[in-house]
């Protein structure tokens, strides 16, 4: 394409003139200079957006031309194909703004799914937020909080992933059985859980800034040369960031801020939240965490800020490829041994299922998921949580 040609060619005659260049360090210092000089002269932007299609894309699955069939693949209505990424050639960018504005749909879509085969109900946080007050949410099963014997709560990982998922790479490319929690949730609910799905990755809302936010600031001409000559700096490192940004990001792009949700303004936040007003108020005797990547890490953190209520309640924990650092997250002794008994951690490994896997941190047992964290993420920790229960001292109720 016109772009990329000009830019290799500009990139090779750059390379060809600094080896080439006969003399010493001020020579090769004025092929620079000319070089940038000719680059200067080059409307990338304008080169740009020739090339590239605009930033629009549909607002629906049919839009997009593309369903879940009846195996929950996602497929393309008149091809039968599974979702192409490379939809425009060497345009990388625009076709991940076009698989982002997919997965935003699809966000959307498991939101349904989750009301309509699992019968959850949306719960908006905080719960006593205003009208115009920005605001989360998490689902849950009608007997979430009224189940006397057992409660499972599912813990996403960090990302784009919101409620109800897991991984939005693996609804696209394989099943909604492989990316979305329902599976755990429909066998939860089947074994007699109470079901609460947090959306730890729900945090802020985004809004556009006004032409006055996004203005730089005047410059104040009395400032001391010292701090002057630091502002120029930062002004030519500016430029040359807008220069690049200019070729990456032809299209610019709406000016955004993000506004916190109150109580709920990060993963672990959020679960602090959601454990005070929802989970530590539940009647279920035995409360068990399934926890994916970043999910482990946010749960470690409650156990240190709610650790005696947590005892009180959680009686077995399964991880899938957690990523906590109980070193880093300044965990106890107390918490420590906790974990030694309630907690198993599956990880991404090529021994049959359930091998100890060897790890230096003294936490919490390591095994191996058997194949793939999708079939780990799938089954896995669903079969193995009425063992754990059982090895904790929980009767057979929770089988």
């Amino acid at each position: 394409m016109r772009v990329y040609l000009v830019v290799s060619i500009i990139s090779t005659v750059w390379i060809a003139m600094a080896q080439n260049q006969p003399g010493g360090p001020e020579e090769k210092d004025k092929a620079s200079t000319a070089l940038k000089d000719l680059l200067s002269r080059i409307d990338l932007e304008e080169l740009m957006k020739k090339d590239e299609p605009p930033l629009k894309f549909p607002q629906t699955l049919d839009e997009f031309e593309y369903a879940f069939n009846e195996k929950g693949q996602l497929r393309h209505i008149k091809t039968g194909e599974p979702y192409v990424f490379n939809y425009h050639e060497d345009l990388h960018r625009w076709n991940q703004k076009r698989y982002e504005a997919l997965g935003e749909i699809i966000t959307h879509f498991v939101y349904e799914l989750l009301e309509k085969e699992c019968h959850l109900k949306k719960v908006y946080l905080p719960v006593d937020a205003t009208e115009d007050e920005p605001k989360s949410f998490i689902f849950m099963s009608e007997d979430a909080i009224t189940n006397p014997n057992k409660l499972m709560v599912l813990i996403h990982g960090s990302g784009v992933v919101r409620v109800g998922q897991w991984a939005r790479r693996l609804i696209i490319n394989e099943d909604l059985d492989s990316g979305t929690q329902i599976p755990f949730i429909k066998r939860a609910m089947n074994e007699g859980y109470g079901v609460i799905v947090l959306n730890t990755n729900e945090n802020y809302v985004e809004v556009e800034k006004s032409k006055k936010q996004v203005q730089p600031p005047a410059s104040d001409t009395d400032e001391p040369a010292e701090k002057k000559k630091k502002d120029d700096s930062q002004k030519e490192t500016i430029k040359r960031r807008d220069f690049y940004e200019k070729y990456r990001n032809p299209q610019k792009e709406k000016e955004t801020k993000h506004i916190p949700i109150r109580d709920n303004s990060t993963p672990e936040e959020h679960t602090l939240y959601v454990w005070d007003h929802f989970i530590s108020r539940s009647s279920a005797k035995n409360v068990v965490f399934v926890a994916h990547s970043y999910g482990g890490l946010v749960f470690v953190e409650l156990m240190i800020h709610r650790e005696a209520e947590v005892k009180s309640k959680v009686i077995s924990v399964a991880l899938t490829d957690s990523v906590h650092n109980v070193w880093h997250q300044d965990a106890g002794k107390s918490v420590l041994d906790w974990m030694q008994e309630h907690c198993r951690n599956w990880v991404s490994s090529s021994e049959p299922l359930d091998t100890p896997v060897e790890f230096m941190l003294p936490d919490c047992p390591r095994v191996s998921a058997g194949m793939s964290l999708m079939t780990c993420l799938e089954w896995g920790p669903m079969n193995q949580l009425p063992a754990i229960s059982q090895r904790c001292g929980v009767q057979n109720d929770m089988n």
